[in-house]
């Protein structure tokens, strides 16, 4: 009770650095954010009303306290380019990108862990330099270029699979959803897979290599009973990993929803950043970042269900 409490607790001024450098990094952003919403020939008595009713007549440090406030009150602003609040467009996105980002990281922990296991049960073996191959292919290549390829391959040459968007929406299935999120989902898989792949390996290669295991053989147990508790060795660290991922495949897609038009936040924040869209930015990158965050504390409460050396410590 006291180690959550303890990771809860240190959560919170983390929570209140990350809205000081979002709201601070988008400030500092080149651009004049009103001239998408005011006509060229606008009188400065418009110029200032409109930044009036923005908040942006006031110093840098007195909209962060108005916005911080706003914040946590649960009201994130109100879009200039749409005029509508902040909140709707990202509850919007956020519902593609976490889509997204659950079969992406199904596809990735499962490939990654099934292959680091198969790696380091076979360590120097043909079968271990072919799976590492693979999972350093898979974190070198860049998403863009990866995704491009995917497309003309599997959308333009084969005419398999959709090369962009959601679909129409309303009353689509589940199965027509997931159709659409083929290629996207893979080529965001990519990386995670390679890195979860490299760190169970070593994790699982390491722990085999400790003196319990052979004590463990004498004793009689099971290749069963063995794997076991390799899993519990290297199940700690190796979540740790995966929450990381996790959180990436949430707040890193913006290349990947992009690329593929899927209009979830990653594309969101493109269209804000070209259209210096500051309320939309801030409240956007905000989110991801706190979902991050939640996330990373989520690992730092699970890791002692199966380390509960971490808990004492």
């Amino acid at each position: 009770m006291f180690y959550a409490l303890k990771r809860i607790l240190s959560a919170v001024p983390i929570a209140f650095a990350v809205s000081v450098v979002c709201f601070s990094l988008v400030q500092l952003a080149p651009g004049d954010p009103l001239s998408l919403v005011l006509p060229t020939d606008a009188t400065q008595e418009i110029i200032n009303a409109t930044k009036l009713r923005y908040g942006l007549d006031q110093p840098v440090p007195i909209q962060y306290l108005y916005w911080l406030g706003n914040v946590l009150q649960g009201d994130l602003g109100t879009s200039i380019a749409s005029g509508r609040p902040v909140a709707s467009e990202i509850t919007t996105a956020l519902f593609y990108t976490l889509g997204l980002a659950i079969v992406a990281s199904l596809i990735g922990v499962t490939l990654g862990v099934t292959f680091g296991l198969i790696a380091g049960y076979n360590v120097g073996n043909p079968l271990d330099k072919i799976v590492s191959a693979i999972a350093i292919t898979g974190v070198s290549i860049p998403h863009y270029w990866l995704g491009i390829v995917l497309v003309v391959i599997f959308a333009v040459n084969l005419d398999m699979l959709p090369a962009m968007g959601a679909g129409p929406g309303g009353d689509m299935s589940l199965l027509d959803r997931l159709y659409f999120m083929v290629l996207p989902a893979v080529t965001l898989a990519a990386m995670p897979t390679g890195i979860v792949t490299r760190s169970v390996r070593a994790l699982v290669a390491e722990t085999l290599s400790r003196p319990f295991i052979p004590a463990l053989k004498a004793k009689g147990l099971t290749d069963a009973q063995i794997f076991w508790h390799v899993f519990k060795n290297a199940a700690p660290t190796a979540l740790a990993v995966i929450g990381v991922q996790l959180g990436y495949l949430t707040a890193g897609s913006i290349l990947v929803e992009t690329v593929f038009s899927w209009p979830g936040t990653g594309l969101m924040l493109n269209t804000a950043i070209l259209q210096r869209d500051i309320p939309l930015l801030q409240g956007t990158i905000l989110v991801l970042a706190l979902f991050f965050v939640a996330l990373n504390l989520v690992v730092d409460l699970l890791q002692p269900l199966f380390d509960p050396r971490i808990r004492r410590s």
